[in-house]
């Protein structure tokens, strides 16, 4: 028969740093989408000339792994700003930038995919630029850009396993400090897996019902 050395109180401690992921990944995609929608809009206005500082500022986020965006990102924060704040407050930073260089390309992605006749309708019909974008370009965008935003979140919530180098204790670290513990990591990497799989799941259907019901439309 199977024997584990596991508690409910270590279930508890897991809890707790599915929570911690949860909390991270939610901060960073919000603040991200929001940038990233931002950025997005930015860089289609200005076209390629003109929003290439914005481009290059971008690049780096999407070229330079996540990992040593954060060991960077501390250090810049501790040692070049002199600021002593929170490893969770610099995970967050740093995700959130991360999640804008990616989301900025989707909504991008999405503008570029709406027909440049729709617009030019709209604007015949004395729509303003405001109103072009809130009410015609960026809900067509939405359904475009939608299952590609949906495995951004998605991604992010796995690269937040990384943001232990920062001191936070999350889902995955919670899980190596049990395995160091009590010496199952076979048992408790399964546990982990299930934790992310319940925390992914309801963002993955929800994003599937999304599409289905704008495809019946």
């Amino acid at each position: 028969m199977f024997d584990t050395a596991l508690t409910a109180n270590d279930l508890v401690f897991l809890a707790k740093g599915a929570g911690i992921t949860i909390l991270v990944t939610a901060i960073s995609v919000v603040i991200g989408t929001l940038l990233g929608i931002l950025f997005g809009v930015i860089r289609m206005q200005l076209g390629p000339v003109l929003a290439a500082p914005l481009t290059f500022f971008l690049d780096i986020f999407r070229s330079v792994p996540l990992l040593i965006q954060l060991v960077l990102g501390n250090a810049f924060v501790g040692m070049v700003l002199q600021l002593q704040i929170s490893g969770f407050t610099v995970a967050c930073i740093v995700l959130s930038l991360y999640t804008s260089a990616y989301c900025a390309e989707i909504v991008r992605g999405g503008i570029d995919a709406v027909p440049e006749i729709t617009r030019r309708a709209a604007r015949s019909l004395g729509l303003t630029w405001g109103q072009d974008m809130r009410y015609i370009v960026l809900p067509l965008a939405t359904r475009v850009a939608l299952p590609s935003w949906i495995g951004l979140a998605l991604g992010v919530m796995k690269d937040s396993a990384l943001v232990y180098v920062v001191q936070v204790t999350e889902l995955l670290k919670s899980t190596q400090i049990l395995i160091t513990r009590l010496q199952e990591p076979l048992f408790l990497l399964l546990i982990c897996g299930a934790f992310y799989f319940v925390i992914s799941f309801p963002l993955a259907r929800f994003g599937g019902y999304l599409e289905k019901r704008w495809s019946n439309d």
